[in-house]
């Protein structure tokens, strides 16, 4: 029992130094760099409602029979959305003439993040 105070004392003295220099202050609420389309559109405010916009831009894959093209398409807006590159569900009849490297006209219904084409035109 003589000898455990000063083994207290340093094991005490240990974890409080142990404890000096580490950072205390709370989390930061700073946003970080979107390095992803979808990381950006996760941080965009989306209504819950649906609205329509129009587009225009290059199309990067089509896939028909999954229903989904590809567009890194410019700014819009109607919906307050940065020009980005984003997959979009769409009918596979309205994709049948649609190829990569196509600049198209297209008009998209938005709910939350996700985007439906509801029609598209070549340039």
């Amino acid at each position: 029992m003589k000898n455990a105070a000063p083994r207290i004392a340093a094991l005490t003295l240990a974890v409080t130094l142990s404890a000096c220099g580490k950072d205390a202050s709370p989390p930061s609420d700073e946003p970080t760099v979107a390095t992803t389309s979808e990381a950006a559109m996760d941080k965009m405010a989306m209504p819950a409602e649906t609205r329509m916009a129009k587009g225009t831009g290059t199309v990067t894959a089509v896939d028909a029979a999954a229903g989904t093209i590809t567009l890194d398409h410019g700014a819009m807006p109607e919906v307050e959305w940065p020009a980005m590159t984003m997959a979009f569900s769409a009918k596979s009849e309205l994709l049948t003439d649609i190829k990569v490297g196509d600049n198209v006209n297209f008009d998209v219904s938005i709910t939350g993040n996700a985007g439906e084409i509801t029609s598209i035109r070549r340039e």
